[in-house]
């Protein structure tokens, strides 16, 4: 076994864990953690300082997904923290004690059958996900795997780079399989939200222009503020399609990006979509998306699912957040808020992201990884 020079792993830990679906959360102060002499070849323990919140982690405990989650289970997926402990006999190991990494939803996969050789690592037979498949990052320690945390550059803050590691990397990687190249429009359904107003931000990265469609005043401010090219009010607009075509100028955004898991996103942008346009599925309603097929073939539209990323999908949606180009807009709380975090996630009373402050670090990093709201 190997331990972080001067460090003890501790008996215990506080965790929040949600023993069963649909049950409500318990923060237990004397859950144990798992020992350096108990960690398997490729595994590591990485103690956790900041954790982001995800709507995937409320559909984690209410259990409402086809694919079921285990329980009891630790949720969370969007976790940074330090390495101190790796399992005895691991190879060749990317990483090392003491380096700062990021937790993902996928936590592992075997990186050697036909699927992870062709770049879907995430939909590996024998994927692991973190807060799904095995306990996450709502903890003060959590074990992870070697070959897949992501180390986080120095120059951006634990905080700030949090949610880069699933709303981040899951919008750049949709945008990446858009068909898009530099010039064209995209819209974007739920643009002043917490996946939305990242996507906001890697379009313009990506040299596209950006048309938001959102409601509200506050989200008017945000996304322009982020970039955004045109605005169109969901609520407001007597026409959502015909606003969106007038917005590129008739013809219709080359790519449309849904992240809301709601039918309406997915029905508009194949009505406002131009001829040869590309629909980026990444909102997942469990339930018909209400694509017209008529349109879809006679106006050659493509449909493409877009699930989280790649290892070096999330490098490079970071390397983005360090060159200055993206930043999350995020609420800090405590762990002990999450419970309350929740119930406002089922309310609908969340915009943007929500970070947990786990337990404090002692290098917190650059100043480049987001901006905290009060």
């Amino acid at each position: 076994m190997s331990t972080l020079s001067g460090f003890t792993v501790p008996k215990t830990q506080t965790a929040c864990v949600v023993p069963a679906i649909g049950k409500e959360i318990e923060v237990r102060k004397e859950h144990p953690v798992k020992q350096a002499s108990e960690l398997k070849p490729g595994e590591c323990l990485v103690k956790i300082s900041h954790t982001g919140v995800c709507h995937t982690d409320l559909h984690a405990k209410q259990g409402d997904w086809p694919v079921k989650p285990m329980n009891p289970l630790i949720g969370g997926h969007e976790g940074v923290g330090i390495i101190v402990a790796i399992g005895e006999n691991t190879e060749n190991s990317p990483v090392k004690l003491g380096d700062r990494v990021g937790i993902k939803w996928m936590a592992d996969s075997c990186l050697n059958c036909e699927f992870c050789r062709r770049g879907f690592e995430m939909n590996c037979p024998h994927v692991k996900l973190s807060g799904y498949t095995v306990d996450g990052t709502f903890s003060e320690y959590v074990v992870s795997f070697t070959n897949h945390v992501t180390p986080i550059p120095d120059e951006l803050d634990s905080a700030g780079a949090a949610s880069i590691l699933c709303a981040g990397v899951t919008t750049y990687k949709g945008l990446k399989v858009s068909n898009t190249k530099v010039g064209d429009w995209i819209a974007l359904p739920g643009a002043g939200g917490g996946l939305g107003h990242l996507a906001v931000q890697y379009a313009k990265a990506m040299g596209l222009k950006v048309i938001a469609i959102d409601t509200g005043d506050a989200k008017e401010k945000l996304v322009k503020s982020l970039g955004a090219d045109a605005w169109v009010d969901f609520k407001t607009s007597k026409d959502i399609v015909a606003d969106v075509k007038a917005a590129t100028g008739g013809a219709g955004p080359h790519a449309a990006l849904v992240t809301a898991a709601h039918q309406s996103g997915y029905t508009q942008a194949i009505q406002y979509l131009r001829e040869g346009g590309t629909l980026v599925c990444i909102g997942m309603p469990d339930a018909d998306i209400g694509v017209n097929g008529f349109w879809t073939v006679f106006k050659s539209i493509r449909v493409q699912g877009s699930y989280v990323g790649t290892r070096q999908d999330a490098i490079e949606a970071l390397d983005i957040a360090r060159a200055g180009k993206v930043k999350v807009i995020f609420e800090q709380k405590g762990l002990a808020d999450l419970k309350d975090v929740y119930e406002d996630l089922e309310a609908g009373k969340i915009a943007g992201r929500i970070v947990l402050e786990v337990s404090k670090e002692e290098n917190t990093g650059g100043r480049l990884g987001g901006k905290q709201v009060n």
